[in-house]
């Protein structure tokens, strides 16, 4: 067999391996969908009628889907590091180290099983909102491009917690990655055009990473113009992902600390 065909075999073994992790546990689904379907609830049956008033047309649930959608991949990406962190701290990834295999699946296995993970959340929410009223103007290439950009964030996001699994001590020390990607939505376009902030917070909402990506999706799902967002997003998501894959990769090469 080539390098290649171990390094996929590898990684395939470590896919199935975080697989069954899933499967046994499935309060990580339940954390990934749960939250995010209730943040939907929440928003469009507590709040939307007060929040549509102000868009002036359109129905709110269309405009929050795509900030809640961003918030499933946070919650997923908050999973991911914490089974990370798990591995690493309980030597699971000390031992993988010793072994015959490929040192890249280890993370490989990681990242897959969690972009299968969050990438079906997002399929459920999408389906619940559909329950709920939500009506997107999508054709299939506006779908294509909306699945294409969160499927990179995904990527994105999913590699930055492995970064921080591998660094954090312990598993409270992976709580500012998961305050960041489940807070930060708040403050940006998510839930209310930035327009309607006051000074600083507008400032701050327009200029986040979250804004450009959340503002691409819900222009290509309801079929309006995106403008430069899209290439601000995808931008993002392409530097967040090379960040994450090089943190990573350097957390996991370095020697153990004896």
């Amino acid at each position: 067999m080539s390098t290649l065909s171990y390094a996929v075999s590898d990684s395939a073994t470590m896919l199935r391996r975080n697989v069954r992790h899933t499967l046994r546990y499935p309060v990580m689904i339940v954390h990934v969908l749960g939250v995010p379907v209730l943040l939907l609830l929440l928003f469009v049956g507590v709040f939307g009628g007060a929040l549509n008033a102000g868009l002036g047309d359109g129905t709110y649930i269309d405009y929050v889907v795509p900030g809640i959608l961003l918030m499933t991949v946070g919650y997923g990406s908050s999973t991911t590091a914490l089974a990370v962190n798990r591995d690493m701290t309980e030597g699971i990834i000390a031992r993988f180290r010793t072994m015959a295999i490929t040192r890249t699946s280890v993370l490989t296995g990681h990242v897959v099983a969690a972009m299968t993970r969050t990438m079906v959340s997002i399929g459920l929410v999408i389906g619940v909102a559909l329950l709920m009223g939500f009506r997107p103007a999508a054709d299939p290439v506006g779908w294509l491009a909306m699945i294409g950009v969160l499927a990179l964030l995904v990527l994105a996001l999913t590699w930055l917690a492995v970064a921080i699994g591998l660094s954090a001590r312990n598993a409270e020390g992976t709580s500012s990655f998961t305050l960041i990607v489940q807070v930060l939505p708040f403050v940006s376009s998510a839930f209310v055009p930035p327009d309607s902030m006051s000074g600083p917070v507008r400032w701050f909402a327009k200029n986040e990473p979250f804004t450009p990506i959340i503002d691409t999706v819900r222009g290509l799902l309801t079929g309006t113009p995106v403008g430069d967002s899209a290439v601000i997003a995808v931008a993002w998501c392409v530097g967040l992902a090379l960040v994450g894959y090089m943190l990573a990769r350097a957390l996991f090469n370095r020697d153990p600390v004896q």
